[in-house]
């Protein structure tokens, strides 16, 4: 049976190289794999599945022939271009954040709500914003069983989620904190740190209560996504969220402490048996041994790490846990790529 065509939009970008990795690494369910990106890095070498693809210039003509596409690219290039690749025949798999709350664009994590891929009226399926697919995967695992009604999280983003200017930022301070003494060393970093880079505040032996833009009333738009896409995912209109958004010195992996409260009333036990057996969740819980999950341990894996399951003490419906993601794997392109296979699957049935 013919294997249907794909294209990776933003080939040449961050999180576009780790998707090459990923189609490497994971079943291949492709026939051609055709890489497209702007004009200036036409003509580009890359390899993928031990294979050297030579990128094309974005144009119409560029999604002749392919089945699926899938767009890590800004979203105003999203915008303009992901319509025209499914005028042109493709679906579209959009990891910006141009269509995650359009009516008519799902949004899509395959472990929570695999079945709304073929609700796509527009020919485009959205993608996550990365802090949320950092819990949310362990979030519906447990919303199955117990029924969410409330959320309240505290996120510690990593550096990488404010792009490459953002890791650069941070190992520059990095190595300005660490030219200094360490006996001459104090809390204010910005006595050692000459640039901000694209944060209001030094990152390096600091912490950021902000990451985003500024929205109405004082909140960020990564809280905004936070609350916004985990209601749609989770097929929760109504569900209460609360977000603080934070900024920490750590070059990849998102983590979060969340409290969440159910309809049903969970037990520690309960929920730990859960997340163990659930896809794309990997529990590491033993606080006597101080075995949790930290970014160290998380960067460059796939699932959601989850640990510190605790029951609530003041309300008997609500659970606390810690999780991490790595932001640029199932927080950007493992999370589009598995959205794909599912098309895949729908293509060669």
């Amino acid at each position: 049976m013919t294997k249907p065509s794909l294209a990776v939009v933003g080939a040449t970008g961050a999180v576009g190289t780790v998707m090459l990795s990923i189609l490497s690494e994971r079943t291949d369910v492709w026939g051609e794999i055709r890489l497209i990106a702007s004009a200036r890095s036409a003509g580009k070498k890359l390899m993928c599945r031990g294979e050297e693809l030579t990128v094309v210039a974005l144009s119409p003509e560029a999604f002749d022939g392919i089945d699926v596409a899938m767009f890590d690219v800004p979203d105003e290039i999203s915008a303009e271009w992901a319509p025209i690749a499914a005028a042109r025949g493709a679906v579209v798999v959009d990891n910006s954040g141009a269509f995650r709350m359009d009516a008519g664009v799902p949004l899509v994590v395959p472990e929570v709500n695999p079945q709304e891929v073929k609700n796509r009226p527009k020919g485009i399926i959205s993608n996550p914003n990365c802090t949320t697919l950092s819990m949310i995967v362990a979030l519906g695992a447990l919303h199955r069983d117990y029924d969410l009604k409330e959320l309240v999280v505290a996120t510690y983003q990593a550096a990488s989620g404010a792009g490459q200017s953002g890791i650069d930022a941070l190992r520059e301070q990095v190595q300005q904190v660490a030219g200094t003494d360490a006996g001459t060393l104090a809390g204010d970093s910005r006595t050692y740190i000459t640039e901000n880079g694209p944060f209001p505040a030094p990152l390096a032996l600091n912490v950021i209560p902000w990451a985003g833009s500024l929205k109405a009333d004082g909140y960020s738009s990564e809280e905004l996504k936070v609350r916004n896409e985990s209601r749609k995912i989770l097929g929760l209109p109504n569900l209460k969220v609360s977000a603080t958004c934070v900024r920490v010195p750590v070059i990849t992996t998102h983590s979060l402490a969340v409290h969440a409260v159910f309809t049903k009333e969970p037990s520690r036990k309960g929920a730990q048996d859960i997340l163990e057996n659930a896809a794309g969740v990997k529990l590491v819980d033993d606080p006597e041994n101080h075995k949790f999950p930290t970014p160290a341990d998380v960067v460059g894996t796939d699932p959601t790490w989850v640990g510190r399951v605790r029951k609530s003490i003041d309300d008997p419906l609500a659970l606390d846990f810690f999780v991490c993601g790595d932001n640029l794997r199932k927080g950007a392109a493992l999370n589009t790529a598995q959205i794909a296979e599912l098309l895949a699957v729908e293509f060669t049935s």
